[in-house]
């Protein structure tokens, strides 16, 4: 694909959450396998926070660590799978970061955040989810190094997620429902599974924030305003984080 317009599209469809035709973008072994391996570190990841729940100086630089390099290297194994499908890695993420269609974006990510703090206030208030739970608190960023890796962490989380969530599960579940509604909330379900280690309660409110991220990345045809919303806040929350009152 050569003009920005063709690749704003998702693969195999021409945008709309009900629209057929959709086709894989990868083999289902692939998938398969990423499924598991998400689990796995989602696992691993529970019980680590756990751990440095209640300790005095945990080891936050190496958990930043690992997290960024486990992100990037699924993103890594997804461009591969693509790639070996037939499948551009544009298409998947949807467009160029070139030209006024950024500052658009920018734009919409800015508004869409806004909105979706308003939504998942509400969630949260009804869900009796209150100030914030000691998972998030755990790993949070606490010294200016810590604080300067914290937001590569967050840039990382805002491109890698949903390039994994968005970019791919999204599409590849459409495709095997052929349906698109089914295909974001199964991707959402997942993406607020592997955030369980901050609680049942901030995983469904999570769950929310993976739908409208869905919503958001099928309207737009595009997971360039997702990643920085995404991005925008991991980082706000992490550093704001210590003025949040105790749930």
């Amino acid at each position: 694909m050569t003009d920005e317009t063709s690749a704003d599209a998702p693969a195999g469809t021409a945008g709309g959450l009900g629209r057929n035709e959709r086709k894989t973008v990868a083999g289902p072994l692939h998938t398969i396998i990423l499924l598991l391996v998400i689990a796995s570190v989602s696992a691993l990841g529970y019980f680590s926070v756990q751990r440095a729940i209640g300790t005095q100086n945990p080891h936050r630089l190496v958990f930043y660590g690992l997290t960024m390099a486990w992100e990037w290297a699924t993103v890594g194994y997804i461009y591969w799978g693509v790639r070996r499908h037939g499948v551009s890695f544009s298409e998947l993420v949807g467009g160029s970061w070139k030209g006024k269609r950024f500052f658009v974006d920018l734009g919409i990510a800015f508004a869409f955040w806004v909105a979706a703090l308003v939504v998942l206030g509400i969630v949260a208030f009804l869900l009796h989810s209150r100030g914030m739970n000691e998972a998030a608190r755990a790993i949070a960023p606490r010294t200016p190094v810590e604080s300067f890796l914290w937001v590569c962490v967050s840039v990382t989380a805002g491109i890698c997620e949903e390039t994994i969530f968005r970019g791919y599960l999204q599409k590849q579940f459409a495709a095997w429902t052929q349906n698109g509604v089914v295909g974001l909330v199964l991707s959402a379900l997942i993406f607020g599974a592997g955030h369980i280690y901050q609680g049942l309660k901030p995983a469904t409110v999570i769950t929310v924030y993976g739908l409208m991220f869905g919503t958001l990345a099928e309207v737009r045809r595009s997971l360039r305003p997702g990643m920085m919303t995404h991005a925008f806040h991991d980082t706000a929350a992490g550093l704001l984080i210590r003025f949040i009152p105790r749930a």
